[in-house]
């Protein structure tokens, strides 16, 4: 039980921070977050964990932050900031695909250096690992974008913020998760189609767990007033 306590402090965590980037930096703390989230949550799904007996990757929690920003971006200054925000965050994941490539390629010291097989095991992704993550992100975050608007036009009431919320981003998500699983595992000897079946099912209900339990603090970061306003 030790991950499922832990990992609610840890979305806790992330949830508190984001609050604080927006509460100090404003707008641009939102642009910042999507930058920094996107590398993160890519570097993050590297890592596996068990909880319920079910093995999963790390990374949901924080990619759930993105979908909460985008959100944010379209409640309070519109959908074109909102799209922006997708760009910033796509164009932060292929800068930090092609630099650690880049990286690697460097020859290490013989004697000494410690980082290069940590570096290759975090940053040497296959290449669908790559590819399905920026394609389900750029599919996903614009969809995101679109229902919200969309959703927003139909419950406008202030109070239907939440409806808004877990919409676009149930919607979207779905889309993110059976784009990344199919493209990073579909045919693998190693995933089966049960496996792979699994996969997107849990890995669909914990992004969407996590999203829901963002709903409050989306609400309370829509009250901040900060300075870029």
């Amino acid at each position: 039980m030790f991950n499922f306590y832990w990992g609610i402090g840890f979305v806790l965590v992330n949830f508190v921070l984001f609050l604080l980037c927006y509460r100090f930096f404003g707008k641009n703390g939102l642009f910042m977050w999507i930058g920094v989230a996107t590398v993160l949550a890519n570097i993050q799904v590297v890592k596996t964990m068990e909880m319920f007996g079910i093995a999963m990757t790390l990374g949901n929690t924080m990619y759930a932050t993105i979908y909460m920003t985008t959100d944010l971006l379209n409640e309070k200054y519109g959908e074109k900031e909102a799209k922006k925000a997708v760009w910033f965050g796509f164009f932060s994941l292929v800068m930090a695909l092609i630099i650690m490539q880049m990286v690697l390629v460097f020859k290490p010291l013989q004697d000494g250096d410690i980082a290069q097989t940590s570096l290759e095991t975090i940053f040497g992704l296959m290449p669908r690992l790559a590819l399905g993550s920026l394609v389900s992100y750029y599919l996903s975050q614009f969809l995101d974008v679109k229902i919200y608007s969309f959703l927003k036009r139909v419950f406008p009431h202030r109070n239907q913020l939440w409806i808004r919320n877990n919409g676009s981003t149930g919607i979207s998500q779905l889309l993110d998760t059976i784009v990344f699983c199919t493209i990073a595992f579909a045919g693998s000897e190693l995933y089966p189609f049960d496996i792979w079946i699994e996969i997107v099912i849990t890995t669909y209900i914990l992004k969407f767990v996590v999203s829901a339990a963002s709903t409050p603090f989306l609400y309370i970061a829509r009250n901040f007033k900060v300075h870029s306003e």
